[in-house]
């Protein structure tokens, strides 16, 4: 599946358009698709991770991390910690905004990119 994401409205739905219907593409839909494909984003951004049970446990590339522990992402929410510094998000736009030091909006226009969501 395929959609135009035309631009970023100030309501934080992607406008986007597909012949001549609009369709709307939330922060919540862009988060859905990526929970997805979780796993996948998170073997990409984090490749030395593993998962315990329900969480993705990797070292914190934002700090000097050297082991992997308190840094975890849930599979199945998104919501992710750092236990040792509290940097903490709910869903997978989030991570995706803090592991490249990025803004929300940003993050989930380059994520919908990732996830095969084009724009213009």
């Amino acid at each position: 599946m395929s959609w135009q994401v035309k631009s970023l409205a100030a309501n934080g739905a992607y406008k986007n358009h597909i012949g001549k219907s609009h369709y709307n593409l939330s922060f919540a839909e862009i988060n859905a698709l990526a929970l997805s494909s979780l796993p996948a984003l998170l073997a990409r951004w984090l490749p030395d991770g593993t998962v315990r049970g329900r969480e993705y446990i990797a070292r914190n590339p934002r700090r000097a991390d050297r082991r992997a522990g308190s840094f975890k992402i849930n599979v199945r929410t998104g919501r992710w910690s750092d236990f040792a510094t509290g940097d903490a998000g709910g869903d997978v736009i989030s991570l995706a905004a803090y592991l490249s030091g990025k803004g929300q909006g940003e993050a989930a226009r380059e994520l919908a990119r990732m996830l095969g969501v084009r724009h213009d």
